[in-house]
């Protein structure tokens, strides 16, 4: 008899580097994308949303389809036999980064990162700092080694976002590519999809890519 196939599951982590929005939106994204995703939030990443969001933990938590406290090891997404998309850290903190990189799993948050790059699966930091020292830089070199893939949050500016939101969303689209999903939120370089959100945010631009 053939096991059922589970619903598309993504692993996201909220560390402690500033841009808490990333991981908020990331998981509403998701949702509308019909993913299934397991949220980690470590306590550093608690105190950024208080300093910079109206956020509570509540809010957050009910964005995610299973919440797992950072302390819990125990967790389904602890173990590699825990069929998953794979992962991303959204954002990444140096700390977050360090720990993944020498595999120090202190949390679930590093440990689920750790079990995704021993099972060969997607992991994504968003990594937010500048600038950078040659320690950070030896870690994300560490990180690409075993697989990893650092996406930094850089903004694209020839998608001429009108605002943060925009500028949010079109990172995370590209990020989601890095897993096969299509949020529709990034402007395509060359491709002209005038039913798009993004495309109809900025006409403009659609015209002068045609």
């Amino acid at each position: 008899m053939t096991a059922a196939v589970p619903r598309t599951r993504l692993v996201v982590g909220i560390s402690g580097a500033s841009g808490f929005v990333y991981g908020a939106r990331l998981l509403e994204l998701l949702r509308t994308l019909d993913v299934e995703t397991h949220l980690v939030i470590t306590r550093a990443a608690q105190l950024t949303m208080a300093h910079e969001t109206d956020y509570k933990l509540a809010d957050i938590v009910a964005r995610a389809d299973v919440y797992h406290r950072a302390d819990n090891v125990a967790a389904s997404i602890a173990s590699g036999s825990f069929r998953t998309l794979g992962m991303i850290v959204a954002p990444c903190s140096m700390k977050t980064l360090a720990e993944i990189a020498c595999g120090a799993s202190s949390s679930l948050l590093t440990r689920a990162a750790d079990v995704t790059l021993k099972e060969r699966r997607p992991l994504v930091l968003l990594a937010r700092e500048t600038p950078l020292t040659l320690a950070h830089l030896r870690n994300m070199l560490s990180i690409t080694e075993m697989g990893g893939i650092v996406a930094p949050p850089v903004p694209a500016f020839y998608a001429r976002p009108a605002s943060l939101a925009q500028m949010v969303d079109h990172t995370l689209g590209r990020a989601l590519d890095l897993f096969g999903l299509d949020a529709g939120t990034a402007l395509r370089w060359g491709e002209t999809d005038t039913d798009s959100p993004i495309c109809k945010q900025h006409p403009s631009i659609t015209k002068e890519h045609a």
